[in-house]
């Protein structure tokens, strides 16, 4: 039987028009988006708990809720700044009862390998770690990879460490902008050690030296001129050297330059803290030598706990970081203002024509902001 002109299964085909030919009525087609599937996706969006809910996760060593604040710690929005921020001091009675270990190293110096090796090595003395890896954010695009957890296979899967990759944000040195404040709330969390890894690009070591308590320094052994291509305050801010990649036929290579920094080391003035830097030499791939770095390190937090130096230097990195944080902050708000804004591209423009000086163009946009905060 024919179908009525306007129903979904009629065809002009089955018309008296076209004698020999007769269409059969198609299959009705499903929604193409399953509903179900839809209110799946929607529930498992992520929300913004209270603060309350925070706080209890991190002390009860929630590891998902402790990302999902470290994730409104580095979050730009004023919203979860303002939760980051109140997470944070409500965390604060539970800090500082964690070692601060930062950790540098040349290029191909093998940097998450090790790290990966000393964090096993920790946990298996019945300590905790938790291991903030700083990735390099591209100047381009902003992004970074962040594959230190792809890296660390083994540490990533035990159950006494927690690795958090972080973007650097283009900050200074590459270091993360809140790396400090994660460090608050790893230390509510519960972790008794905690290992940064910096970018390796230069300034992030001055900025990572200034939140730990015990600077680790990895240089390779037999890559040729190992003093020559070394700055001098980075070996002046190391408590300790370890010379990767002693094994094989490196073994010997690793010892000869052992010497060479140790003789390096005494031509430095002595710390204010009383250590004298240690050198060691290790092999990360064999897992050799992490039992005495890592007695190394508490060496040094025993002697500088004795005598009131380690204390010490956490007051003044407080204090360093609180004029940090005003610095940055009245940055962002001077660039921001909207007529700063407005009048910085044209005194950019009349600079590049030679038409005022740096110093000019700075007073005049200094005069603005004073108005504004006057």
């Amino acid at each position: 039987m024919e179908k009525k002109k306007g129903t979904s299964n009629h065809h002009i085909e089955n018309s008296e028009e076209f004698p020999g030919l007769k269409v059969n009525p198609g299959i009705t087609q499903s929604d193409p988006i399953n509903p179900d599937t839809v209110m799946q996706f929607k529930s498992r969006k992520k929300k913004v708990l209270r603060v309350e809910e925070y706080v209890e996760g991190i002390r009860s060593g929630n590891r998902t809720i402790l990302s999902q604040a470290i994730t409104l710690i580095e979050s730009s929005k004023p919203a979860h700044q303002e939760i980051a921020r109140e997470i944070i001091r409500r965390c604060l009675p539970y800090t500082n009862s964690s070692v601060r270990i930062g950790i540098t190293g040349v290029p191909g110096v093998g940097k998450s390998t090790f790290i990966e090796s000393l964090g096993n090595y920790i946990c298996s003395e019945n300590q905790s770690v938790a291991v903030l890896a700083i990735d390099p954010s591209s100047e381009i695009s902003g992004g970074s990879i962040l594959g230190d957890k792809t890296r660390m296979e083994t540490l990533v899967n035990n159950p006494r460490a927690y690795i958090r990759p972080s973007p650097s944000s283009g900050s200074l040195g590459g270091v993360a902008r809140k790396t400090r404040e994660t460090i608050y709330l790893c230390e509510a969390a519960g972790f008794d050690v905690i290992l940064i890894e910096t970018v390796g690009v230069g300034q992030s070591e001055t900025a990572v030296h200034s939140m730990v308590d015990f600077f680790l320094l990895l240089m390779l052994g037999g890559a040729g001129d190992e003093l020559q291509g070394i700055k001098r305050g980075i070996m002046e801010m190391a408590d300790a050297i370890a010379i990767t990649k002693a094994d094989g036929d490196n073994i010997l290579r690793t010892k000869i330059a052992k010497a060479e920094y140790e003789n390096a080391l005494h031509l430095f003035p002595p710390a204010a803290s009383g250590w004298i830097p240690k050198v060691s030499i290790c092999s990360a791939l064999k897992n050799t030598g992490m039992n005495e770095i890592w007695d190394t390190v508490l060496q040094y937090i025993h002697q500088t706990r004795k005598n009131g130096f380690f204390r010490q230097k956490r007051m003044q990195q407080s204090s360093y970081w609180l004029h940090e944080s005003i610095a940055s902050r009245i940055k962002d708000a001077f660039y921001m203002h909207p007529e700063i804004k407005k009048r910085l591209p044209l005194l950019e423009n009349q600079l590049f024509k030679d038409e005022i000086s740096s110093f000019e163009a700075a007073d005049e946009l200094l005069s603005i902001w004073q108005k504004t905060i006057s």
